[in-house]
């Protein structure tokens, strides 16, 4: 290595390594380090065999940190929590002051905002930036999110904007977040609705199968259908693909062959703690989050349905007879307004935090930049990026012109296919609580008078009317008692 890198990368399992690639493939000379020497010789040959590109390995913190010019500007790709601690403490011995850290894991926003911190009061610069874009995007353009010190963004303000994402007419999927833990908020965020739009589509999916009885060749179809319209992302594409994979190690698709256990890592529960924080509905997110509990829980379920399976319930699927044409343009009725609904609630959680914290996030921005690389990555974020242009104080895109429209158009069809369900024996949470929340949200008078006069009477919790101000309490006991004698 004649000069110095432009940038180092620490942590080499597969988003770093990808990362680190892809910072190559863009023309900047990148240093590479990992604890498990392997997977720098892997990353190595890797650079050498896809073109010698620009990327060294070092086997030690400190010649790895060394071999990086100033102001250094280190990004680290390791598990969220103590290995990042324990990361910055391994390689800032060796940086000076005005060197740069960036964190691209998940990682909760306090720990960056604590980091920050604590490298500031060492004359470090700390971002937390969210990476999405899973292995592909990481080495052929993710979307990234930089939250934290903007003196640091500008440092690596070139590199991320020739390595995220190129969208035609729409630029590059990054822009500095805000301040703080901000990045990795809102990629926490983007994730919930990742949670929720692959149940939403893991149900259109049951329908149709169980209900539509369409054949794994038939969904392939639809779904490749599907996804030249309206509904056209990452995770319908990935879907058609999926039902046209056979098994290599039995007859059949493998889609059938997989295990219904569902993992996680945690971004969801987070997202949905923090709505639950600051009082903001996500049922769409929260039921995906609960739907994944029940799938960890295989044994139970197996046990549970042979208890059921005695009072009729499972027959109930062979009377089903419905028009299968109908069914499936119902179903992409359904989905996309379901679908709406997951990033309507993504939203506000990110309006109502950032209001919280002072971030003055730009949601408009941020739809832009989940154009492409993402994992959520959808034709219609487009369309949220205007609805936010159009009205940046939008309390909340079901009623933005033109998705009220489209809601109201899809109503009949995104009832037809609960109804359906429900009758069928089909759980469809994601489905259902999205139409729930549309219909919560687009009524005038809701039940809530009833709960609160009941808070009021065991609690004296107080109330408010609907015909005159203040704050009143009623003896309710002491009234009903008395009707009684």
């Amino acid at each position: 290595m004649a000069a110095q890198t432009r940038i180092g990368l620490a942590g080499l399992a597969v988003m770093g390594q990808n990362l680190a690639l892809n910072i190559a493939e863009k023309g900047f000379a990148v240093s590479v380090y990992n604890r498990t020497t392997s997977k720098v010789d892997e990353t190595v040959e890797r650079a050498k065999e896809e073109g010698n590109l620009p990327l060294y390995g070092f086997y030690d913190p400190e010649s790895f940190v060394q071999s990086i010019q100033k102001p250094r500007v280190i990004i680290i790709l390791v598990k969220a929590g103590r290995p990042v601690d324990e990361t910055i403490k391994t390689l800032s011995a060796y940086m000076e002051k005005g060197d740069c850290i960036i964190d691209g894991g998940n990682e909760w926003y306090e720990n960056t905002e604590r980091r920050e911190k604590e490298m500031t009061e060492r004359g470090l610069l700390y971002l937390g930036m969210g990476v999405s874009g899973g292995e592909e995007g990481a080495r052929n353009g993710p979307s990234l999110m930089p939250g934290g010190s903007f003196e640091a963004f500008k440092n690596i303000e070139d590199i991320v904007l020739k390595v995220s994402a190129q969208v035609p007419d729409s630029g590059p999927c990054v822009t500095y977040i805000g301040t703080g833990g901000s990045g990795n908020f809102v990629k926490m965020v983007h994730n919930g609705i990742e949670y929720g739009d692959m149940q939403l589509i893991s149900e259109a999916y049951d329908v149709l199968k169980n209900i539509g009885k369409l054949s794994n060749d038939e969904l392939k179809e639809v779904f490749s259908e599907w996804n030249k319209g309206e509904l056209l992302s990452f995770l319908v594409e990935i879907t058609a693909d999926i039902f046209g994979i056979k098994d290599d190690k039995a007859d059949g698709y493998l889609v059938d062959k997989v295990l219904d256990k569902t993992g996680m890592k945690g971004t969801g529960k987070w997202t949905v703690q923090q709505a639950a924080d600051l009082s903001v509905a996500a049922p769409t997110i929260a039921s995906s989050l609960d739907s994944r509990f029940l799938s960890g829980l295989k044994e139970e379920r197996v046990q549970a349905a042979k208890v059921f399976k005695s009072g009729g319930v499972d027959e109930i699927l062979s009377n089903q007879a419905v028009d299968k044409k109908k069914l499936i343009d119902d179903v992409r009725q359904a989905l996309y307004a379901s679908k709406i609904c997951s990033y309507a609630q993504g939203m506000n959680l990110l309006r109502a935090k950032s209001v919280e914290k002072g971030w003055g996030l730009k949601l408009g921005e941020l739809a832009r930049i989940w154009k492409g690389g993402c994992i959520i990555r959808a034709i219609f974020l487009d369309r949220i990026k205007q609805a936010y242009d159009r009205n940046s104080e939008l309390a909340n895109l079901l009623v933005d012109p033109e998705f009220a429209k489209e809601m109201i158009e899809r109503q009949a069809a995104w009832r037809r296919v609960v109804c359906l369900a429900v009758n069928a024996g089909i759980s469809t949470p994601g489905m259902s609580s999205s139409l729930a929340y549309f219909d919560s949200y687009r009524r005038e008078s809701l039940p809530a008078n009833l709960v609160q006069a009941q808070r009021d009477y065991f609690g004296a919790h107080t109330y408010e009317r609907i015909d005159m101000p203040g704050a009143f309490h009623t003896e309710w006991f002491k009234i009903a008692k008395q009707s009684k004698i």
